[in-house]
């Protein structure tokens, strides 16, 4: 980033410095691409990415930061959706399957195979009413599945991954076996059923390296190559730009942090704003009524006693209302989630004391012996799904799946195709982008180069295997100046991408903040340079999983905003006003209290 000159003086007369973002910069300098993609989840991330490697000059803005909504506030599953089934979205699960393989294979660094164990109760229950679950997609009167059900539903689930199948097949085991392996669960279950899907860890970081694959698809034939943010790459994207509106000569697109607004102009016009999706197409003056989003919200906890009853796999089952809720390790946190009700859209999504007293609730259903205190809740989340608009549909039987609507819109003169993505989710993004660029494509009467199917994602390139692999890569990076421990994190944060870390820490002085070992100053430069921050709260949430930890403290803050106030042109008041910022936030949002070292 480059720093211009003053704009002022703060309080204690230090030069207020104004920092000029190259991304936004190689926008403005060509304000036009054959697309625009709003909206910079997983969806629309993956849409640049793909148009990217066919060679589509495409350009995202996102308002917020990059995974700031839905795509960072989900289960952290990437799964088959077995319960899709009774819902009879065959096709999804289907493919949803063949995804969630395919990303334990090219996204190896974030997803992990997941052993998933579901508590059976009883043999036959169910059997009645799961013909109306499917048939009304109402719930009715909660009624559990029992065995036969779930073998029903287990066999179908390995029938459709069967081809390129990556995990194991289901397993029964009768009460004596299941409480042999869990001893926590409740001494009254009859059977206990496993199976395996896939969990991502680092779902913001696994968009950030998506992303970045893009932007290195764009600078394919770029005389300039070596300037990633040059106006001419074919694949440019910014976070904290916003499109505002449609003027005369394009849209409007206005910076969120400095309030700078510019004209933009485009071919098409993709619309993967998620939840908000009817709320963006307003602003371009082409209102719809396509989404009926639901909440879904989390709690993480620091509890060892829970974490050992789950043995290192998640616990998946149906709870006493009918919903399926789940419970799983996440290094050394256990999640558990989630809820899934009707969203006010004019209310910011967090986590709720009822659902809180919720999650304690089921928690004690399975593990009956294990107390669950709100002292023990180090994080929590809330967003909102993007589901199509499903009126009396229960909000669990809401279809899953997605579909592309056109609509077309008068810009600048012209007739511009703008479509809008509904519904999603993160196990079928690739598909689904290959979906929507394939769309884009027709359109523009250009035809698809490369496919993304086994195309390996970022630092997930070369990354190893096995745990003897991993420790290998440890033992091997290891230094005087990088310990095996820190070593360990890098490859854990960014995958294989971890070497051009490295390389980087190299080249000049670096030291390791005192508040956590897991930071350093030029880590935290290194990513103001490639991972374009635009917030303190940026580092803690979606740049690393320290606030998903609940490891935030006053002192870290203070520390990584110092960090950051060098390369982001940031005096004492700004420092300041990031801390307060990210205090905020953590509060509101994610019910984390830190105390402010600032008087």
């Amino acid at each position: 980033m480059r720093i211009l000159g003053n704009t002022g003086k703060n309080q204690d007369s230090e030069d207020v410095q104004l920092v000029v973002r190259p991304q936004v910069e190689a926008l403005k300098a060509r304000p036009n691409a054959k697309v625009l993609i709003v909206g910079g989840g997983i969806n629309g991330v993956g849409t640049f990415r793909d148009l990217a490697l066919q060679g589509i000059d495409v350009a995202l803005v996102e308002r917020g930061d990059y995974c700031q909504g839905a795509s960072g506030a989900s289960s952290h599953m990437i799964h088959g959706g077995i319960r899709y089934l009774e819902n009879g979205e065959f096709r999804l699960v289907k493919e949803s399957v063949v995804e969630r393989n395919g990303l334990l294979k090219i996204a190896p660094h974030y997803v992990k195979p997941l052993q998933t164990t579901i508590p059976i109760f009883s043999t036959f229950s169910g059997i009645l009413s799961a013909p109306m679950r499917f048939l009304t997609h109402k719930q009715g009167k909660p009624q559990e599945r029992g065995a036969f059900l779930i073998k029903v539903g287990l066999s179908l689930y390995d029938a459709f991954s069967r081809d390129g199948g990556t995990v194991p097949r289901h397993e029964f085991k009768g009460r004596k076996k299941a409480l042999a392996e869990l001893p926590q669960l409740p001494a009254n279950i009859k059977y206990a059923a496993t199976y395996y899907d896939a969990s991502v860890h680092n779902p913001e970081r696994l968009t950030l390296d998506v992303l970045q694959d893009g932007e290195k698809a764009g600078l394919s034939g770029v005389s300039n190559a070596a300037d990633s943010n040059a106006a001419d790459a074919k694949a440019r994207a910014t976070n904290y730009l916003a499109m505002t509106a449609v003027k005369d000569d394009g849209v409007e697109l206005t910076d969120q942090l400095t309030g700078e607004t510019f004209t933009f102009t485009a071919d098409v016009i993709i619309n993967t704003t998620g939840a908000w999706v009817d709320m963006t197409n307003t602003a371009i003056g082409a209102g719809t009524s396509f989404m009926g989003g639901t909440k879904g919200s989390h709690i993480v906890l620091d509890h060892p006693e829970l974490l050992a009853a789950c043995k290192g796999r998640e616990i998946f089952f149906e709870h006493t209302d009918g919903r399926i809720v789940l419970i799983y390790p996440m290094g050394d946190r256990v999640l558990v989630g989630t809820t899934d009700v009707n969203a006010d859209m004019t209310k910011d999504a967090v986590c709720t004391d009822e659902e809180i007293d919720y999650f304690f609730d089921l928690v004690g259903h399975v593990f009956p012996n294990i107390l669950v205190t709100r002292d023990e809740i180090v994080y929590s989340f809330a967003g909102v799904r993007p589901l199509p608009r499903h009126d009396a549909t229960a909000p669990g039987f809401v279809s899953r799946d997605y579909r592309i609507e056109r609509a077309d819109r008068t810009i600048a003169g012209s007739s511009v195709p703008v479509l809008s993505l509904v519904g999603g989710k993160w196990t079928t993004f690739r598909a689904l982008s290959e979906h929507m660029t394939n769309d884009v494509l027709a359109i523009l009467g250009a035809s698809r180069k490369t496919s993304t199917a086994k195309l390996p994602i970022g630092g997930g390139v070369n990354f190893p295997a096995t745990p003897a692999g991993i420790e290998a890569w440890i033992a091997s990076h290891t230094s005087d100046s990088v310990d095996a421990a820190r070593a360990g994190v890098l490859l854990t944060r960014y995958g294989t991408r971890a070497e051009t870390v490295l390389g980087y820490l190299a080249e000049g002085t670096d030291t390791v903040f005192d508040s956590t070992a897991e930071l350093s100053d030029r880590e935290v430069a290194f990513m103001v340079e490639n991972e374009q921050i635009g917030h303190l709260i940026d580092v803690m949430i979606r740049r690393t999983s320290l606030a998903f930890r609940g490891l935030v403290t006053s002192e870290l803050l203070a520390e990584t905003a110092a960090a950051l106030a060098g390369p982001l042109g940031w005096n004492d008041a700004k420092v300041a006003e990031e801390i307060s910022h990210a205090i905020d936030i953590l509060d509101r949002f994610h019910g984390v209290q830190v105390q402010s070292l600032i008087a």
